[in-house]
């Protein structure tokens, strides 16, 4: 089996895996699905199941190795000397690329997290990890230092907190167009210092009657 070929199978079973785990526990609530269930269900044996998720957790919110992987890889492969915001907003454009297409599963997701504590907990606890990852990796190109300055983490967790929040506005609105276009919107606002572009109106209180 050639590696191109052997990459898509693992990355077919882990879809599955994820899509399998996703269902069940829409269905059944998170407490209600076993790894088993979940194995069974995608044609794999549970041995198999711990090759891609670490926990039923992980692959019901869709947490794999491979994803924070992925994140890192791209901002590996920015230029050296780019603006670390702008390498950032590319790293999280081209993850927004690789969610656009399964919508539907995140706004399972979404309403699962908001529901379920064990799974908010597991969703925050990834994020840090792909932060801290993302952090170190700000440092050495900076020439700072992860935990003694300010700046790495800091600009790390505002491009995690920008698609953070065009995620969540994705899956809330009717016609919410791509996640892209949305992680573009976060991006363009931190680029002007969140300076409100469109002023909102305000409607003055109305006045008691009688008065």
């Amino acid at each position: 089996m050639g590696d191109g070929l052997r990459e898509r199978k693992k990355a077919e079973t882990r879809t599955a895996l994820g899509s399998a785990a996703l269902r069940l526990a829409d269905e059944l609530g998170p407490d209600g699905v076993t790894i088993e269930a979940i194995a069974e269900a995608a044609g794999v044996s549970p041995r198999t199941f711990f090759n891609y998720f670490s926990s039923k957790e992980d692959a019901i919110v869709g947490i794999a190795p491979a994803q924070s992987s992925a994140v890192l890889a791209d901002l590996l492969a920015r230029p050296e000397h780019e603006p670390p915001l702008d390498a950032l907003r590319a790293v999280m454009l081209a993850a927004a690329d690789r969610m656009d297409p399964s919508r539907d599963d995140w706004t399972i997701t979404h309403r699962l997290v908001q529901r379920h504590h064990s799974l908010a907990v597991r969703r925050s606890a990834w994020f840090s990890e792909v932060e801290r990852g993302l952090a170190e990796e700000i440092a050495r190109r900076t020439g700072l230092g992860p935990d003694l300055d300010t700046y790495p983490l800091l600009v790390v967790t505002t491009a995690i907190g920008a698609i953070r929040v065009a995620t969540a506005v994705w899956q809330e609105r009717p016609r919410p167009g791509t996640l892209s276009d949305l992680v573009d919107e976060t991006f363009d606002a931190l680029g002007h210092g969140l300076t409100l572009l469109q002023p909102v109106v305000a409607t003055a209180p109305s006045r008691p009657q009688g008065r």
